[in-house]
């Protein structure tokens, strides 16, 4: 496949459309699934309802990139069977074509996706008549096209265990899998010689957030400080997050190839409200990217934006620092989205200053903050309707206010705060503005705030403002080009 891919010909300029952050042209869209790099291009699958803009019918849409942000949507990959609905589930490609199924030309890409029956004929008995396992498809194509088996590779006969994430153990030369009991808080390994048969080797858990099911598990290794391999193993919950709804967490430890031990307690992954089902792509050398979901449960079903609903984060690299904190960082090829300058110089006194911004665009902003105990700083985006959100940021913390433009959306409007882990007098800040949404990254990636805005009018001016006190900011703000058509 060229690494030239077709950009899509639809305007994309319906309001709220992003125009840095991937959205399908049409209807419902959550967690992203199967995320993997082919020959080179990134392909993006997620749950997606090809009918309607809410859940159901549920199947994998797909898109695909050559750089990580301009994305083509394509064919949606696997369509809802007959007997089931296409939940959430990884890709892997099958180098050693350890399943049997490539057909010599090149190795298959293997996926291993939850089908969930809402109608089991097993469970006719029981309270809880609908039915989870994990099923296995292939592709021959590079991941244009798909077969799926027309039995579970693993079926523990359960109403809720989902969410499989597999990997190739090198050291061990076996595939490892992790899938979740959500309502008992726990995350299974398997392993498996050829994708099809599986074996348990441990449960994790319960621990950390227990006040909501879990879900979506990630699983990989980073290096630390000194250059020893860790793990990363992530879960998100719902509800039971800091601010109602859907959350994070993560820990860091060591990986035996039977159990995970954590080095650390549980952390929370973000400040904000609106992230949720991160996944990291499969067979990216090098480095470690992943995105999630940039929504909330609590209000996902009810946005009202048309005729979508539903997107992503930008796209993160992570690392691990100090302290086996996991940072998190815009992927660098964002940077080849700037396309022009704006001035923006503040004295650092009392006196407010504004800057305009263009409300069709995406911008970033990259500041250096020195400030004393005590001080604060305000980053205030206005529309002609007035304040659409307010950044905070003092040498302790940030802290986002959003609010509450969308009375109808249960838990809408508030205050979302991103302690530092340590107080600092000088801070760096990276921040995404889009037409819906703001994802802050302070602390070198430490910290991350990830909200959804929903402005009455578009946003046209950044107002920043001070509390007296001499403040010194060396900031740089851009104007970005739209993902949506090449130099718009």
């Amino acid at each position: 496949m060229s690494a030239d891919l077709p950009l899509p010909h639809a305007p994309y300029r319906e309001q709220h459309r992003p125009q840095l952050h991937y959205t399908p042209a049409r209807h419902w869209v959550n967690d992203p699934n199967g995320l993997i790099v082919v020959n080179g291009v990134y392909h993006l699958f997620y749950q997606h309802n090809p009918h309607a803009d809410v859940p159901g019918h549920l199947s994998w849409g797909h898109a695909i990139s050559s750089d990580l942000l301009h994305w083509a949507e394509q064919p949606v990959a696997l369509v809802a069977r007959e007997n089931h609905m296409i939940f959430s589930g990884s890709a892997v490609t099958d180098w050693h074509n350890t399943s049997g199924l490539g057909d010599g030309s090149r190795p298959p890409l293997i996926a291993l996706y939850t089908g969930h029956a809402d109608d089991h004929p097993q469970r006719q008995h029981l309270a809880q008549r609908h039915h989870q396992a994990q099923f296995l498809a292939h592709s021959n194509d590079g991941g244009q096209t798909w077969k799926a088996g027309p039995e579970a590779v693993l079926d523990l006969n359960r109403a809720d265990f989902r969410d499989p994430k597999v990997f190739w153990d090198e050291a061990r030369r076996r595939w490892v899998m992790l899938a979740v009991h959500p309502d008992e808080r726990q995350i299974e390994f398997f392993h498996s010689d050829n994708l099809h048969v599986w074996t348990s080797l441990s449960l994790f858990g319960p621990t950390g957030n227990l006040a909501g099911i879990w879900e979506v598990p990630d699983f990989f290794p980073l290096t630390d400080e000194n250059g020893q391999e860790r793990w990363v193993l992530k879960v998100d919950f719902n509800p039971g997050g800091p601010y109602g709804g859907s959350g994070a967490q993560y820990w860091v430890g060591d990986f035996d190839g039977v159990a995970f031990t954590p080095l650390t307690d549980a952390r929370p992954l973000e400040g904000g409200k609106d992230f949720y089902a991160a996944l990291s792509f499969s067979d990216l050398p090098g480095r470690r990217v992943w995105l999630a979901w940039m929504n909330n449960w609590q209000y996902a079903q009810w946005l009202p934006t048309f005729p979508w609903r539903g997107s992503f984060t930008v796209p993160r690299e992570l690392t691990l620092g100090s302290h086996l904190r996991l940072i998190q960082r815009p992927v660098s090829e964002l940077k080849a989205l700037r396309n022009r300058t704006l001035p923006l110089t503040w004295p650092g006194d009392a006196n407010p200053v504004t800057f305009p911004l263009c409300g069709k665009h995406a911008h970033e902003l990259q500041a250096r903050l020195t400030l004393q105990e005590g001080q604060m700083v305000r980053f205030e985006f206005l529309s002609v309707a007035g304040i659409e959100g307010t950044l905070e940021v003092g040498p302790t913390g940030l802290s986002l206010i959003r609010p509450d433009h969308a009375p109808s959306l249960s838990g809408w409007g508030g205050v979302h705060r991103a302690p530092f882990p340590e107080a600092a007098a000088e801070l760096d800040l990276q921040l995404f503005l889009d037409t819906s949404s703001l994802e802050v990254f302070a602390a070198h990636g430490q910290v991350v705030i990830t909200d959804l805005l929903l402005p009455a009018a578009p946003i046209t001016t950044l107002k920043i403002v001070g509390d007296g006190h001499q403040v010194v900011l060396e900031a740089t703000l851009y104007e970005l080009h739209s993902i949506w058509r090449q130099g718009d």
